[in-house]
């Protein structure tokens, strides 16, 4: 048990999910009979008031503790206490809500039987007011005898004043832009506030009387300086935080002193707004309250942080630290039951508790110590054991933790090859706290639902989604994958709010979502040819979902048809180890060439042939690839065009729109001069710029999902070529395709060239003097797009030479003029020279298949892939 805890005397919880704040709490003698008692009122509305008297500290709360309690029917802000009835001094409860101001009459019948005092409250009057409260002030005014007057600040800025049953006048303060804590000074007669400017501000009654009206806001300047006076500030101090509260103290042994709670300090001022002392806090602070100091000269202060503790100054003095069971939103000081300092304070979920400081004695006596001697040579032998236990233990050690055998959560998809619903299940071997699901497809694919929220999964459990993913748009996407992500906290007894965990699982999606079986088309403007090292396949054993058993001539020869349109025709040779996929556009190749050696790959598999190997020997498509990088950046051009129309057109249009208005406030009416024409002239070219940009935009879209799935092509088809591993085509990918999405600020054309001139000043140089180039300034759109196809042509020229992707420069060494695999090289001199022009492409052909072609003369290529045809 800690020694600083404040010692509980009584409390209790108020109602159930009820929200309470600083003007929630207030201690007086409410009903005149010359004892403290505790108000409270809620943003439920209720209003409650105690008089605690245990039997003992620490007691539960009596019965007869509640006075009264009351629903009203608004939240309630405030609640004071003072002389608010004309024509009596006693003390009547003010209490103020939104719209409505609200003074009762507490009073008590002495109860004749066991069940004690009677309570209730007579409503005085009541003000409605004409603008949202945020709290209130009160005092005399003035320096009025015998009464109390109230101020209401407004949530625009308003101090409404109000001389008991009858409203008084309203005035706005100067520079307005958020309420702050308001007070009143009856020594200066004044209201203090801090303003949103982080100042402390003070204002004088008799400016506030003699000031402008509020309801003259309306008339025009020259009224206003005839009406009244300008509400002039009388002192300010810019403390350079926002303030939490503000409290006035005028004891008799202390000077008369302003308290102000900021959100890391804590500021006394003189009456004339002069800085006395500040203490600077090293937590946060949530209440505060200065009481009287048994030492002359000197004040003491609560205040109240969000640690739970309630911290005690004597000036600038910290005296006294006590733990609080919750965080104080209000505190206040009462006498109650003849004792006197009773520590009263009110959690924003309302916990109230009445304390007292003091100390809880400790009974904990240490153990006695057994004086035995000490072995010091088993002590030596234990520790070499535990030293040797973790040496062992750090040379097994990894910078990452090992996988668990079973891991806490898991997250599998299912997708059914018959274009069923997918199915997500999350599964949790631990308890599971708010699990979020999210799924990722690449567009034009689309998920009918891509977020979900569970509730809590209790451990061995497990949750089971279905979803759908369907094509949105008109082009075929670049990749058919999925990504399921879930999110969650797993509560430890350390850490009870949870340590978040992430699992992942990729999911692949079927072809027939995206395509059809067609007819196979005989001609076709591209075409690329697969070699392998096995006798080919049926189709109808491959592709078993769109070959159709009855049709013999499926097995060699197979049409596919995507749902934007167009054809992919896939061959299979009768005579070599071939297979040809050939279409209209050079883009749609990618998905069935990757279909077709994945599917070879999972059949070979199936049969335990881990021998079978895909090559390509034909030339690298470069020229219709430059096409597509073309045809992407001019959109990109023109979605710049479009931008900056778009800009002159708007400034255009707003300087139209600022004459239009000058014209129209003149009070000597004047001609238009077809300002109005023009106006709706350029209104109708923005709109049209704005259709046309946002159908650019569209076409941009499409002719980056194109360029995508070239560049897969591509990719793949240089990884054949080279027989390259799977850290090589990472690079590869890494280099060639380094964004999920294009923009305008960050595209696809500049991110590659400079991915590529860095391979080629590293791994791929030929000399040491090409590493020690450096790539250096801010990635720019580029003017056009010779320099990155000139470099796509080098990179593919390098690697024909010999050259190997590699993270380190070590590999790029000396090139090797003679290809593996008889890959015949153009000179670099050549090819520098011709890649200059637009559209040129570098052709990298096998030695036997030109020999193929040499031999028959006459015969153009397509020929002779004609007549290995099946």
């Amino acid at each position: 048990m800690s020694l600083f805890k404040a010692r509980d005397w009584w409390s209790t919880t108020l109602g159930e999910k009820e929200e309470f704040d600083q003007g929630c709490l207030c201690v007086a003698d409410v009903d005149n009979s010359g004892q403290d008692k505790i108000i409270v009122g809620s943003y439920m509305g209720y209003l409650r008031i105690f008089h605690p008297h245990p039997v003992k500290p620490g007691d539960d709360v009596q019965a007869e503790d509640l006075l009264l309690e009351v629903q009203l029917q608004e939240p309630i802000l405030q609640v004071e206490v003072g002389k608010f009835v004309s024509g009596t001094e006693g003390l009547h409860l003010a209490v103020l809500h939104c719209r409505k101001l609200c003074v009762y009459a507490v009073s008590g019948t002495q109860g004749n039987v066991e069940h004690g005092n009677q309570y209730q409250i007579k409503l005085m009057y009541e003000h409605n007011l004409q603008r949202t409260a945020c709290n209130m002030t009160y005092g005399p005014f003035g320096g009025v005898k015998g009464r109390d007057l109230i101020c209401i600040q407004s949530m625009d800025g308003m101090l409404m004043l109000f001389e008991q049953e009858s409203y008084a006048f309203g005035r706005f303060l100067p520079g307005f832009l958020l309420p702050g804590p308001l007070t009143y000074s009856s020594r200066t007669d004044s209201f203090i506030t801090v303003s949103s400017c982080q100042q402390v501000e003070s204002y004088k009654y008799q400016v506030l009387v003699f000031a402008t009206d509020a309801e003259a806001r309306q008339e025009t300047v020259q009224q206003k300086l005839s009406s009244g006076k300008r509400l002039v500030v009388d002192w300010v101090l810019n403390i350079g935080e926002q303030a939490l509260d503000i409290c006035i103290v005028s004891f008799n042994q202390a000077v008369s002193s302003v308290f102000v709670l900021g959100e890391r300090n804590l500021f006394c001022l003189k009456d004339n707004g002069q800085l006395r002392f500040m203490k600077k806090l090293d937590y946060s602070p949530s209440c505060f309250i200065p009481y009287c100091s048994v030492k002359e000269g000197t004040i003491n202060t609560l205040v109240g942080n969000h640690s739970n503790v309630l911290n005690i100054y004597q000036d600038v003095t910290l005296k006294w630290a006590a733990q609080l069971p919750h965080v104080p939103v209000s505190v206040k000081v009462a006498n109650i039951q003849n004792l006197k300092g009773v520590i009263v304070t009110l959690s924003e979920n309302g916990h109230l508790q009445c304390s007292y400081l003091g100390t809880d004695p400790s009974f904990f006596q240490a153990p006695r110590v057994d004086s035995k001697e000490v072995n010091y040579e088993e002590f030596n032998a234990e520790m070499k054991e535990l030293q040797k236990i973790i040496r062992e233990a750090m040379k097994t050690q990894d910078i990452l933790p090992q996988s668990e055998k079973r891991r806490d959560l898991i997250v599998t998809a299912e997708v059914s090859p018959d274009l069923d619903a997918e199915s997500v299940t999350v599964q949790s071997r631990v308890t599971a706290q708010k699990p979020n699901l999210s799924v990722c497809v690449q567009a034009p694919l689309a998920v009918t639902c891509d977020q979900f929220i569970f509730n809590d999964l209790e451990p061995d459990s497990s949750e089971t989604v279905v979803l759908s993913v369907f094509l949105k748009g008109n082009c075929p996407p670049s990749e058919l994958e999925g990504n399921c992500v879930v999110s969650c906290s797993t509560p430890t007894e350390l850490n009870p709010e949870g340590i978040p965990k992430v699992a992942q699982c990729k999911f692949k999606l079927p072809l027939r979502l995206i395509c059809f079986p067609a007819q196979p088309s005989k001609s076709a403007n591209h075409k690329i040819t697969i070699d392998t090292n096995k006798p080919p396949i049926s189709f109808l054993t491959i592709f078993p979902d769109f070959a159709d058993p009855s049709e013999d001539d499926q097995a060699n020869v197979l049409g596919f048809q995507f749902l934007t349109g167009s054809k992919i025709t896939l061959l299979a040779s009768k005579t070599s180890q071939r297979y040809r996929i050939q279409s209209d556009q050079l883009e749609d190749l990618w998905l069935i060439t990757k279909e077709l050696t994945l599917r070879l790959e999972e059949h070979f598999k199936k049969q335990n042939c881990k021998d079978f190997v895909c090559t390509f020997s034909g030339s690298i498509p470069l020229q219709e690839y430059f096409e597509l990088i073309d045809r992407h950046f001019e959109l990109r051009l023109n979605a710049e065009k479009f931008r900056e129309l778009l800009s002159e057109r708007a400034v255009q249009f707003r300087a139209i729109e600022r004459r239009l208005l000058t014209r129209f406030k003149d009070k000597t009416p004047a001609p238009l001069q077809h300002l109005d024409t023009l106006l709706e002239g350029t209104f109708r070219e923005v709109i049209a710029l704005a259709d046309a940009a946002e159908k650019n935009q569209a076409n941009m879209f499409q002719a980056f999902t194109k360029l995508k799935s070239a560049t897969h092509l591509v990719i793949m088809l240089i990884s054949l070529w080279q027989k390259l591993n799977a850290d090589q085509i990472a690079i590869m990918e890494a280099a060639f395709l380094p964004l999920a999405e294009d923009t305008q600020e960050l595209g696809w054309e500049e991110t590659v060239d400079s991915a590529i001139s860095s391979l080629l000043r590293t791994c791929l140089s030929k000399s040491s003097k090409e590493q020690a180039l450096t790539l250096g300034g801010q990635l720019s759109m580029p003017k056009d797009t010779s320099r990155l196809k000139k470099n796509i042509s080098l990179f593919c020229d390098r690697l024909a030479k010999g050259g190997r992707l590699s993270l380190s420069t070590e590999s790029a060494t000396q090139q090797v003029t003679v290809v593996p695999g008889g890959c015949s090289t153009i000179p670099e001199s050549d090819l520098e020279e011709r890649v200059v022009v637009l559209g040129s492409t570098a052709t990298f052909t096998n030695h036997k298949h030109a020999a193929k072609q040499k031999s028959k003369p006459g015969l153009s290529e397509d020929a002779a892939e004609e007549e290995e045809k099946p």
